[in-house]
């Protein structure tokens, strides 16, 4: 007994009181879960209580299919702050292995496991029968867990799919967005009508079913237009959509007509009353996928045609006749040969070129114009330094942004790494972009920098200015972005739009701190 008052050699308090500490992770997949993670949170706090862990810190996911990390922010959340070592805890807490992930690779749900482990940080499945002490029986029965998990989410989508397969036989309407001049009509058990639904409206009763409905007849009356001009007429959907946005006409989406809405209208067989389902799928979130002819899901007609079937059918097949299949080699044949004409290439060529197909073309098939290009043998005069370094640039943004919010120290910093910006009390957000140095031609020009504001802009701007070889960081430019109306923004030497000026990134977080509370008051 006397032995426990001991203090043995290499003992720390702090070691020892952060092996109580522990973390919760809860996740619930669809908002009509309402009360689910109030339950997972009500089974670990009684494993914790049982264990004597203090639950110091919470990570969640509402609404967030378990099947990826990438939209489960409190999942990557946690991660990187096992991975940077800001994590305060040795414990991770979880209901099972299902709410975890659903990862349909299982070595994915065991790799994030194992970065927790090594760091030193045990994650504990709490409503399980197993204990998670990496026992032969443990390992096991969990690995079997996360096939289970996986093949649930798999056997659930095909039966949600085949039901809505079987729903849309029946001529009822199943999931997307409705084009113009449609509306969603709500239809009861009984097949009577409930009204219809409008935009972000959804069925309360699971007796209840969505058919289309024919809109507004100023809404029909146009698209009876656009069929007529594409077809009599034959006009294209560009000189349409133009004629369409000088009249003044509105769309279901309150912009201009463009060449792709007129062209999805035509396009559409709901106008000539028929339903068609599953042309295109996406697997448990995969790639979505063109399905073929066959795998088409279609109804009786239940919608009054709004476009004669024979008008539609001349329309499909004018659509049919600009589409011509060429195979890869032939388009860069016809590429090489502009090239030889011309001595350069460029979009604008492309596309008033006769016999070449468009742009998108190539974009679709090659993944950009430059990589047809390299294809062809042809560098072209431009430069394309900035694009290669995209990525390096978004890293030295994103470096800077967590500098800065380490620096400000408040419990209630998130950080957006995909557009690197730091929201500070869910008010404030500071936000970092990088301005190029311009090529200016000539010797008396004075060195200028031009960056592209993102929309919507509010709290501060950081902009990392350039040498002149765009290659290191010259200075830094701290200024309100509320204040900034132009969607590009230039600076020059000696005009820094009334910027605070800073040289290193050790005065840029300083500079960051007072900007901040002169912006509170």
């Amino acid at each position: 007994m006397a032995n426990a008052l001991v203090i043995r050699k290499g003992t720390s308090l702090a070691k020892r009181i952060k092996a109580l500490r522990a973390a919760q992770y809860v996740r619930m997949s669809t908002d009509h879960q309402r009360y689910s993670i109030q339950n997972q949170a009500a089974a670990i706090a009684a494993y914790a209580q049982q264990n004597g862990l203090n639950i110091v810190q919470t990570y969640r996911d509402d609404g967030r299919s378990g099947l990826r990390i990438n939209g489960r922010p409190g999942l990557a959340e946690l991660i990187n702050d096992v991975r940077s070592g800001k994590a305060e805890f040795d414990n991770i807490l979880v209901y099972d292995v299902s709410r975890w992930g659903r990862f349909q690779d299982v070595d994915e749900s065991a790799y994030y496991e194992f970065i927790c482990k090594e760091n030193g940080i045990k994650v504990t499945y709490c409503a399980e029968q197993f204990d998670n002490d990496g026992s032969l029986l443990s390992s096991i029965v969990k690995n079997i867990k996360r096939v289970m998990a996986a093949e649930f989410s798999r056997e659930l989508s095909v039966k949600v799919h085949t039901g809505h397969c079987r729903v849309a036989s029946l001529g009822f309407r199943v999931g997307g967005p409705l084009t113009f001049g449609l509306r969603r009509e709500l239809i009861g058990e009984s097949r009577q009508s409930k009204g219809q639904l409008e935009k972000g409206e959804r069925k309360s009763l699971q007796t209840d079913r969505v058919q289309l409905a024919l809109g507004p007849q100023e809404e029909t009356a146009i698209v009876k237009w656009i069929f007529r001009q594409f077809v009599v007429e034959q006009s294209f959907e560009s000189e349409i959509a133009r004629k369409l946005n000088d009249g003044g006409a509105a769309n279901q989406h309150g912009r201009p007509w463009t060449d792709t809405m007129v062209h999805n209208i035509l396009r559409n067989e709901n106008y000539a009353g028929n339903i068609v389902y599953n042309r295109t799928s996406r697997r448990l979130g995969q790639k979505l996928v063109n399905n073929p002819r066959d795998r088409w899901v279609r109804s009786d007609p239940v919608l009054d045609p709004v476009i004669d079937p024979e008008l539609f059918a001349r329309a499909q097949e004018i659509l049919a006749e600009r589409y011509i299949s060429i195979p890869e080699e032939d388009m860069l044949r016809r590429l090489r040969l502009l090239l030889r004409r011309k001595g350069k290439l460029t979009a604008r060529m492309i596309c008033a070129a006769s016999g070449l197909p468009s742009t998108s073309s190539y974009i679709k098939h090659f993944g950009s114009l430059r990589k047809a290009f390299q294809l062809i043998g042809y560098g072209g005069s431009r430069n394309y330094d900035w694009i290669d370094s995209k990525e390096h640039w978004l890293e030295v943004l994103e470096a800077h942004a967590r500098q800065v919010a380490e620096a400000i120290g408040c419990s209630k910093v998130e950080i957006n790494t995909r557009f690197p910006c730091v929201t500070v009390r869910g008010r404030v957000r500071i936000h970092f972009q990088v301005a190029r140095h311009l090529k200016m031609r000539g010797s008396n020009h004075v060195s200028s920098w031009r960056i592209h504001r993102r929309q919507n802009q509010s709290g501060l701007l950081v902009v990392l200015r350039l040498d002149e070889a765009n290659k290191a960081i010259a200075d830094y430019l701290i200024l309100p972005a509320a204040k900034l109306s132009r969607r590009y923004l230039c600076f020059s030497e000696g005009h820094d739009r009334g910027a605070v000026r800073v040289k290193r990134a050790v005065d840029l977080v300083t500079a960051t701190q007072n900007s901040l509370a002169l912006f509170r008051r």
